[in-house]
């Protein structure tokens, strides 16, 4: 294979305020045409600097590439190759390369779609300003050909959608149409199924291989999911600290790591981590009958490991969907539909599903931040759903919710003490302030932070150390049940590790009940006792996570299952 891309002892210095971050320092790389390399690394890493850089899409009054090069070959309309450094092209002469010859897929595409424009116009003003003499009827049927290849249903007529009106993952084809549109030589892809369900994601990583196959483009993949590496990559370049610390084809980085933290990423995955498999079974799992659901109980008599904390009977969460001036109801959204289910005291409950099926609405409804439509939620036996405010406050202290975005959760303008202490002295914990102060500290310390951390802001603290706080907010009012959700889709593998071990460890020492509200299969696989299928508003399978593991019984388990991308064992 010729060689397309080569990146040699690349510098990128960031300026922020008077200091001077190194986020590429002396960074070595080829992509040969027609093949994928993956560019591995946790948050911070460098890695999409790196690919910005390539582009030069970095804002020139804070970046400055102080040494290195990158050479491209820039293929012309009439099929002249030229080598180019992209680091002294012109701003003209990156137009012509930027969208035709290098595109790029970003990780957010709600983000990168503009919302006032229709998804066709978007990618015919693309086409158009690369092709000027390509008439508009022309760009319209391209652009809804190349819809058609990333499969949007009814492309004639979604061409002229808002990308509002579209899901995540047909923005994200969206994304991928409009980069593969002009037929570009390299694709860089961003993270581009970090936020996506297993299955949509299982599909975007076949797309863009077939894609790639019919149009031989090269693909700089990048991302910090190994079992996402092991299906897309011909090579693997792992990034430390603004660094490639090793550098190989796939199986041998996969299978034969040199380096220490290459070793240590694919040690914090989590079918890698150990796990003291206390039996904690149920003695009746039948937990579903007469509920109208299409559920499969695989768990086996046994000793009870637990009494009945938390039961749910019939619960149903529907929205109206309201139309006309004056707002009618004309039909229902049915985000819970009539769900039955027990949850033990000191047992792990994974709830998995795509998004939009209803598991963040049926946490939210048992812990009564939104109010069941009909049904029960009942906790060590009294029905708390009917609760009045007042009546429920006794209960809010024994549920809490680590919610999945700690940024947006915790309070910019209030210390860590303040986040901490006010809930206690609003139930009643503590004999006064400094009780509650040394309260704070030790459960900080519990979730692996420090003392001094107390009087610290939320912007100070990075993604994993601001969930560790999330998970702190909830453990100081001593609660029992705990809703977590999605706690770990946002982080880096070795953080999502910490934090599942840390989840695990508070369990074993303080008996707590969680309700794990996730999509991501590795981790229902290492963290949770029994595990929950939602689909649509119901639950489609409950048991034992082993015995799902093993033997799914419905279908649409089996495809979730059969969707994860995994390492293969060597």
């Amino acid at each position: 294979m010729s060689l397309l891309l080569d990146v040699d002892g690349l510098k990128t210095y960031l300026r922020a305020g008077s200091r001077i971050v190194q986020a590429v320092d002396d960074v070595s790389f080829q992509i040969k045409k027609g093949e994928t390399v993956c560019l591995v690394g946790e948050s911070g890493s460098g890695k999409s600097v790196c690919a910005l850089s390539i582009i030069r899409l970095l804002p020139q009054g804070i970046a400055t590439h102080p040494a290195g090069g990158i050479r491209f070959n820039f293929r012309h309309n009439e099929g002249e190759i030229e080598q180019v450094d992209m680091l002294t092209l012109q701003e003209e002469r990156l137009r012509e390369i930027r969208g035709s010859r290098i595109a790029m897929i970003f990780q957010e595409p709600m983000t990168s779609l503009n919302p006032v424009f229709t998804i066709g116009d978007q990618i015919i003003e693309a086409l158009q300003l690369h092709w000027p003499h390509m008439s508009y009827d022309d760009a319209r049927n391209r652009t809804i050909e190349a819809l058609r290849q990333v499969q949007i249903p009814d492309a004639e007529q979604r061409v002229n959608e808002y990308p509002h009106r579209l899901s995540g993952g047909q923005r994200q084809r969206v994304m991928i149409a409009m980069a593969m549109a002009c037929e570009p030589d390299l694709l860089i892809a961003d993270e581009p199924t970090t936020a996506l369900d297993v299955t949509v994601q299982a599909e975007i990583l076949r797309l863009m291989k077939e894609l790639q196959k019919n149009h031989g483009t090269s693909i700089l993949f990048i991302t910090h999911d190994f079992g996402v590496v092991s299906q897309m990559a011909d090579q693997v370049a792992v990034m430390r600290r603004g660094k490639i610390v090793e550098n190989g084809a796939l199986d041998q980085v996969l299978h034969k790591p040199e380096h220490e933290y290459t070793k240590q990423l694919l040690a914090a995955l989590p079918e890698n981590l150990e796990r003291d498999r206390h039996a904690f079974t149920i003695a009746d799992a039948s937990i579903l009958e007469n509920s109208g659901n299409a559920a499969s109980v695989n768990s086996e008599n046994s000793t009870t490991a637990g009494e009945l904390l938390l039961q749910l009977r019939g619960l149903q969460v529907y929205f109206p969907i309201r139309t006309g001036v004056f707002r009618h109801t004309t039909g229902h959204v049915k985000a819970v539909d009539d769900v039955d289910m027990e949850i033990r005291r000191g047992e792990i409950l994974a709830l998995v599903g795509e998004s939009g099926c209803g598991k963040t609405t049926l946490g939210r409804a048992i812990l009564n931040l939104i109010s069941p439509t009909a049904g029960e939620v009942a906790y060590q036996g009294a029905v708390i759903n009917q609760l009045s405010g007042r009546e429920f406050r006794p209960f809010r202290r024994q549920l809490q919710i680590i919610f999945q975005d700690p940024m947006s959760s915790l309070n910019p303008r209030l210390t860590v003490a303040s986040t901490l202490v006010e809930p206690m002295a609003v139930h009643g914990i503590g004999a006064d302030k400094e009780d509650r102060l040394s309260r704070a500290a030790a459960v900080l310390e519990s979730v692996g932070l420090e003392e001094e951390h107390l009087w610290r802001y939320p912007h100070e603290f990075s993604g994993g150390q601001r969930q560790r706080i999330g998970i702190a907010r909830a453990l100081v009012l001593e609660p029992q049940f705990i809703v977590c959700d999605e706690v770990t889709s946002a982080l880096d593998v070795s953080v999502q590790a910490e934090i599942l071990k840390i989840l695990l460890e508070l369990r074993a020492q303080k008996n707590l009940t969680l309700l794990f509200i996730t999509h991501n299969i590795s981790v229902v696989e290492f963290l949770s006792d029994r595990m929950a299928v939602m689909r649509e508003g119901k639950v489609l399978e409950f048991g034992n996570t082993a015995d799902i593991g093993r033997a799914p019984q419905h279908e649409y388990t089996q495809r979730l299952l059969d969707a994860v991308p995994r390492v293969p064992v060597n």
